[in-house]
Protein backbone atom coordinates (compact mmCIF):
# COMPACT_ATOMS: atom_id res chain seq x y z
CA UNK A 1 0.00 0.00 0.00
CA UNK A 2 1.48 3.31 -1.11
CA UNK A 3 0.67 6.10 1.41
CA UNK A 4 1.40 8.74 -1.22
CA UNK A 5 -1.75 7.77 -3.13
CA UNK A 6 -3.89 9.76 -0.67
CA UNK A 7 -3.50 13.20 0.86
CA UNK A 8 -4.01 11.75 4.36
CA UNK A 9 -1.29 9.15 3.76
CA UNK A 10 1.02 11.84 2.42
CA UNK A 11 0.50 14.08 5.46
CA UNK A 12 0.94 11.16 7.87
CA UNK A 13 4.12 10.16 6.02
CA UNK A 14 5.50 13.67 6.43
CA UNK A 15 4.66 13.69 10.15
CA UNK A 16 6.26 10.26 10.65
CA UNK A 17 9.41 11.38 8.80
CA UNK A 18 9.52 14.49 11.02
CA UNK A 19 9.29 12.32 14.16
CA UNK A 20 12.02 9.98 12.89
CA UNK A 21 14.34 12.90 12.14
CA UNK A 22 13.64 14.36 15.58
CA UNK A 23 14.48 11.06 17.32
CA UNK A 24 17.61 10.34 15.26
CA UNK A 25 19.09 13.82 15.47
CA UNK A 26 17.95 14.90 18.93
CA UNK A 27 20.84 16.52 20.80
CA UNK A 28 19.49 15.90 24.29
CA UNK A 29 17.54 19.13 24.53
CA UNK A 30 13.78 19.47 24.34
CA UNK A 31 11.72 22.52 23.53
CA UNK A 32 8.00 21.75 23.75
CA UNK A 33 7.16 25.01 21.98
CA UNK A 34 8.89 23.71 18.83
CA UNK A 35 5.77 21.67 18.01
CA UNK A 36 3.71 24.87 18.01
CA UNK A 37 6.32 26.71 15.93
CA UNK A 38 6.44 23.77 13.49
CA UNK A 39 2.64 23.71 13.22
CA UNK A 40 2.57 27.51 12.81
CA UNK A 41 5.05 27.31 9.92
CA UNK A 42 3.18 24.41 8.31
CA UNK A 43 -0.20 26.17 8.58
CA UNK A 44 1.32 29.45 7.41
CA UNK A 45 2.85 27.84 4.33
CA UNK A 46 -0.54 26.31 3.53
CA UNK A 47 -2.32 29.65 4.00
CA UNK A 48 0.12 31.85 2.09
CA UNK A 49 0.69 29.16 -0.54
CA UNK A 50 -3.03 29.10 -1.29
CA UNK A 51 -3.15 32.90 -1.19
CA UNK A 52 -0.45 32.99 -3.87
CA UNK A 53 -2.20 30.23 -5.84
CA UNK A 54 -5.41 32.25 -5.91
CA UNK A 55 -3.68 35.48 -6.95
CA UNK A 56 -1.05 34.17 -9.34
CA UNK A 57 -2.88 31.21 -10.89
CA UNK A 58 -6.63 30.84 -10.26
CA UNK A 59 -7.80 34.45 -10.71
CA UNK A 60 -5.96 34.90 -14.03
CA UNK A 61 -7.05 31.42 -15.18
CA UNK A 62 -10.71 32.13 -14.42
CA UNK A 63 -10.43 35.43 -16.30
CA UNK A 64 -8.97 33.65 -19.33
CA UNK A 65 -11.58 30.88 -19.12
CA UNK A 66 -14.41 33.42 -18.98
CA UNK A 67 -12.96 35.36 -21.92
CA UNK A 68 -12.72 32.20 -24.01
CA UNK A 69 -16.17 30.88 -23.08
CA UNK A 70 -17.84 32.94 -25.83
CA UNK A 71 -15.59 31.36 -28.46
CA UNK A 72 -16.30 27.78 -27.42
CA UNK A 73 -13.86 27.51 -24.52
CA UNK A 74 -14.77 25.53 -21.41
CA UNK A 75 -15.49 28.56 -19.21
CA UNK A 76 -14.76 28.75 -15.52
CA UNK A 77 -17.40 26.30 -14.31
CA UNK A 78 -15.01 23.46 -13.40
CA UNK A 79 -12.67 25.76 -11.46
CA UNK A 80 -15.54 27.45 -9.65
CA UNK A 81 -17.41 24.22 -8.91
CA UNK A 82 -14.65 21.76 -8.04
CA UNK A 83 -11.43 23.60 -7.24
CA UNK A 84 -12.35 26.92 -5.63
CA UNK A 85 -14.57 25.58 -2.81
CA UNK A 86 -11.96 23.01 -1.74
CA UNK A 87 -9.12 25.53 -1.97
CA UNK A 88 -11.14 28.08 0.04
CA UNK A 89 -11.84 25.47 2.74
CA UNK A 90 -8.13 24.81 3.25
CA UNK A 91 -7.36 28.52 2.86
CA UNK A 92 -9.66 29.86 5.56
CA UNK A 93 -8.93 27.15 8.13
CA UNK A 94 -5.17 27.40 7.51
CA UNK A 95 -5.49 31.15 8.13
CA UNK A 96 -7.16 30.56 11.47
CA UNK A 97 -4.70 27.81 12.46
CA UNK A 98 -1.77 30.06 11.56
CA UNK A 99 -3.08 32.98 13.59
CA UNK A 100 -4.00 30.88 16.65
CA UNK A 101 -0.69 29.05 16.70
CA UNK A 102 1.19 32.34 16.25
CA UNK A 103 -0.70 33.90 19.16
CA UNK A 104 0.08 30.79 21.21
CA UNK A 105 3.80 31.17 20.47
CA UNK A 106 3.76 34.83 21.50
CA UNK A 107 1.86 33.93 24.68
CA UNK A 108 4.36 31.17 25.50
CA UNK A 109 7.19 33.65 25.00
CA UNK A 110 5.37 36.04 27.35
CA UNK A 111 5.23 38.80 24.74
CA UNK A 112 1.71 38.56 23.30
CA UNK A 113 0.63 41.94 24.69
CA UNK A 114 4.01 43.55 24.05
CA UNK A 115 3.96 42.38 20.43
CA UNK A 116 0.53 43.80 19.71
CA UNK A 117 1.46 47.03 21.49
CA UNK A 118 4.69 47.19 19.42
CA UNK A 119 6.85 47.52 22.53
CA UNK A 120 10.66 47.45 22.22
CA UNK A 121 11.98 43.93 21.87
CA UNK A 122 8.68 42.69 20.45
CA UNK A 123 7.89 45.36 17.86
CA UNK A 124 9.39 43.45 14.94
CA UNK A 125 7.27 40.36 15.56
CA UNK A 126 4.37 42.62 16.54
CA UNK A 127 4.36 44.24 13.11
CA UNK A 128 4.07 40.77 11.59
CA UNK A 129 1.37 39.78 14.10
CA UNK A 130 -0.69 42.87 13.22
CA UNK A 131 -0.36 42.16 9.50
CA UNK A 132 -1.38 38.56 10.10
CA UNK A 133 -4.39 39.78 12.09
CA UNK A 134 -5.46 42.09 9.28
CA UNK A 135 -5.02 39.23 6.82
CA UNK A 136 -7.11 36.88 9.00
CA UNK A 137 -9.85 39.53 9.18
CA UNK A 138 -9.77 39.87 5.40
CA UNK A 139 -10.08 36.09 4.94
CA UNK A 140 -13.07 35.58 7.23
CA UNK A 141 -14.90 38.93 6.93
CA UNK A 142 -14.26 39.99 3.33
CA UNK A 143 -12.97 37.13 1.17
CA UNK A 144 -14.98 34.14 2.37
CA UNK A 145 -18.45 35.79 2.59
CA UNK A 146 -17.99 37.31 -0.86
CA UNK A 147 -16.65 34.09 -2.37
CA UNK A 148 -19.76 32.32 -1.07
CA UNK A 149 -21.85 34.77 -3.12
CA UNK A 150 -19.63 34.46 -6.20
CA UNK A 151 -19.60 30.65 -6.15
CA UNK A 152 -23.23 30.26 -5.06
CA UNK A 153 -22.22 28.55 -1.81
CA UNK A 154 -24.54 30.67 0.34
CA UNK A 155 -27.69 29.01 -1.04
CA UNK A 156 -28.98 32.25 -2.56
CA UNK A 157 -29.29 33.68 -6.05
CA UNK A 158 -27.64 37.06 -6.51
CA UNK A 159 -28.04 39.72 -9.17
CA UNK A 160 -25.12 40.44 -11.49
CA UNK A 161 -24.30 43.73 -9.75
CA UNK A 162 -24.10 41.98 -6.36
CA UNK A 163 -21.75 39.35 -7.84
CA UNK A 164 -19.62 42.06 -9.47
CA UNK A 165 -19.30 43.91 -6.15
CA UNK A 166 -18.50 40.66 -4.33
CA UNK A 167 -15.77 39.89 -6.89
CA UNK A 168 -14.24 43.33 -6.43
CA UNK A 169 -14.27 43.19 -2.62
CA UNK A 170 -12.86 39.64 -2.53
CA UNK A 171 -10.16 40.48 -5.07
CA UNK A 172 -9.07 43.67 -3.29
CA UNK A 173 -8.95 41.88 0.09
CA UNK A 174 -6.97 39.04 -1.47
CA UNK A 175 -4.55 41.42 -3.18
CA UNK A 176 -4.17 43.34 0.10
CA UNK A 177 -3.29 40.07 1.81
CA UNK A 178 -0.77 39.24 -0.91
CA UNK A 179 0.90 42.64 -0.47
CA UNK A 180 0.86 42.34 3.35
CA UNK A 181 2.26 38.81 3.28
CA UNK A 182 5.61 40.06 2.00
CA UNK A 183 6.47 42.45 4.87
CA UNK A 184 4.72 40.11 7.31
CA UNK A 185 7.12 37.31 6.41
CA UNK A 186 10.05 39.73 6.74
CA UNK A 187 8.88 40.65 10.25
CA UNK A 188 8.43 37.00 11.23
CA UNK A 189 11.87 35.93 10.02
CA UNK A 190 13.59 39.09 11.29
CA UNK A 191 12.40 38.47 14.85
CA UNK A 192 14.09 35.08 14.97
CA UNK A 193 17.29 36.38 13.41
CA UNK A 194 18.08 39.58 15.26
CA UNK A 195 15.83 42.22 13.72
CA UNK A 196 15.66 44.00 10.42
CA UNK A 197 18.76 43.71 8.20
CA UNK A 198 19.85 47.35 8.41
Amino acid sequence: MNPLKSITGTIVSGAVLSAIIMVIYADGTYNSMEWTVWFHALAGITWVGLLYYFNFIQVPAVGTALAEADSGGPGAAAINKYIAPRALLWFRWAALATWLSGASILANLGILGDAFMLKPGAAVIGIGAWMGTIMLFNVWVLIWPNQKKILGLDGQTHEADVIAKAKFVALMASRTNTALSIPMLLSMTAYGHGGFPF
